[in-house]
């Protein structure tokens, strides 16, 4: 009698869930297999491209100032955080529950939460703060002189790195210490009550606003004044000036910066491009929770976006390698080096 109750339970347990599939739950699916293999590979990638970048740009020979090599360093080493802490121990996990299911075990996931989030906040801002330098650098001639050095690169990216560690450790208190694969993505057991109060409404709606869409506005705003700024100087200059460029300083100087404007443009782009589906989704989900709308995107949309926000922390290689002569001869050399090797041992055994 009891197994038959049980069996009737389940049937009904069962479908109840039918019932609250969404209409899209066959895209959904198909997007759950493409992580599969999109991921573990995103990861191996991102790894690799990120740990050579921080090994070229530690040798400080890429004919980039000082404080610049400072932010891009930094970005990328909270990119391969990122990499590491969300793509790895998250999103992948997600997809190969019994490969993880170790992990139900280990009472780290409030700790984990904090890192993650401190190093996704610090990965966005410090591309606002590499962004803003530019900006300064070349729209604000007085200002960048005392602005644009190695010592305020120094002292903003170590207040963000303060700043983010100290407000994320919000979450410790917020989620338990355990994971729990019925997230999507894999993510922590909220404390008893946390959920139904409104510190947790408020606490995510502030993660939310905070990262990424100011920064997302930021960006464009930064970036809509930095192409005023040059077309506005590119009609001075030509109003102005002769047939020699010898006689126009203004010239040579802009042109120094192209290099910097290029990458300038090329990394807020990368942002804006890969960062947009989450960013408007993030949007719309927290003026449904507002109560101002009942529309709600489909669940795929989500994925996408988690698809293209974890490829954001692996394509900055992929833009210094296009933009920065120096850099993409090391990285060149680099990638070459193995094979170099094996050739020249080849030889060696031939001869």
């Amino acid at each position: 009698m009891d197994e038959r109750l049980s069996a009737i339970e389940w049937n009904n347990t069962a479908m109840h869930f039918r019932r609250q599939i969404p209409p899209n739950y066959g895209t959904l699916d198909v997007f759950h297999n493409i992580e599969q293999i999109y991921f573990p590979i995103l990861a191996a990638i991102g790894v690799i491209g990120n740990a050579l970048t921080i090994a070229i740009l530690y040798r400080e020979k890429c004919d980039l100032s000082k404080h610049v090599t400072r932010y891009l360093m930094a970005m990328t080493v909270a990119d391969l955080l990122v990499i590491f802490s969300d793509l790895i121990l998250r999103h992948i996990p997600t997809h190969y529950e019994n490969q993880f299911r170790f992990m139900y075990s280990i009472p780290l996931c409030n700790n984990h939460a904090i890192l993650l989030y401190a190093v996704t906040d610090c990965s966005v801002w410090f591309t606002v703060a590499f962004i803003f330098d530019q900006f300064v650098m070349i729209c604000c001639q007085k200002l960048r002189t005392e602005y644009c050095t190695d010592k305020t690169a120094v002292l903003v990216l170590g207040a963000m790195i303060a700043l983010f560690s100290l407000v994320n450790t919000i979450w410790y208190f917020m989620l338990a210490d355990m994971y729990q694969f019925r997230n999507v993505p894999l993510f922590c057991a909220e404390r008893d009550g946390a959920i139904d109060s409104i510190a947790w409404d408020v606490i995510e709606f502030i993660h939310y606003i905070l990262s990424p869409v100011i920064p997302f506005i930021l960006i464009l705003l930064l970036n809509v004044l930095t192409i005023r700024h040059i077309v506005l100087t590119s009609r001075e200059s030509r109003s102005s000036r002769g047939h020699s460029i010898e006689e126009h300083p203004s010239d040579l100087e802009m042109e120094s910066q192209r290099k910097c404007i290029n990458l300038l443009f090329a990394m807020s782009v990368n942002f804006i491009l890969l960062w947009a589906v989450l960013v408007f989704y993030s949007i719309l989900s927290q003026i449904s929770w507002l109560g101002k709308t009942s529309r709600y995107l489909p669940q795929f949309v989500r994925e996408i976006g988690f698809m293209l926000q974890l490829l954001s922390y692996c394509t900055k290689p992929c833009i210094y390698v296009v933009f920065l002569g120096k850099f993409r001869e090391d990285f060149t050399y680099v990638i070459k080096y193995p094979f170099n090797v094996i050739v020249q041992f080849y030889n060696d055994v031939k001869n």
